[in-house]
């Protein structure tokens, strides 16, 4: 991995009136993505480990890139135009003879997101995406602090 990219986590996925706030950063910035209800509540049940009583779609995929002999390696927020983000989706696979394959897709960044902390991989954000995003670290405290009244985000519009 190059020094153009970053270590990033998800810090915490608040409900929004419209969907979720994904907070996500390190120690030194946080920042926010805005996703729908169904993924940010896909991204909450990975994060707290919670069973499901039948797979979701991002379960599907998983087993289906399990069957195919692949996995997510990592995923790479590489671009932010007019209030979207966008996200490259890195699959390595491996055959029966041992010959790896790497694949890159375009996604989007909540999808992969959901899909590394399921499958327990890095998410990475480029640096120029990095520079260009809002410090949003007090708004995270401030919410982790109170209670749900300080949790209300108002997400796009």
């Amino acid at each position: 991995m190059s020094n153009d990219v970053l270590e990033i986590e998800v810090r915490a996925v608040f409900p929004t009136s419209g969907g979720c706030a994904v907070f996500l950063g390190n120690d030194e910035k946080v920042f926010i993505i805005y996703v729908d209800q169904s993924v940010g509540a896909a991204i909450m049940m990975f994060m707290r480990s919670t069973p499901k009583p039948r797979p979701q779609t991002h379960d599907l995929i998983a087993d289906i890139l399990l069957a195919l002999g692949a996995k997510v390696e990592r995923v790479i927020i590489n671009d932010f135009s007019e209030g979207v983000y966008y996200a490259r989706l890195i699959i390595s696979a491996e055959n029966e003879l041992h010959e790896r394959k790497i694949v890159e897709l375009d996604a989007r960044p909540s999808d992969s997101m959901a899909m590394a902390i399921q499958q327990h991989a890095p998410i990475y954000i480029t640096r120029n995406v990095w520079d260009e995003v809002e410090d949003m670290s007090a708004v995270l405290r401030k919410a982790e602090e109170g209670g749900p009244e300080n949790r209300t985000f108002g997400g796009p519009e």
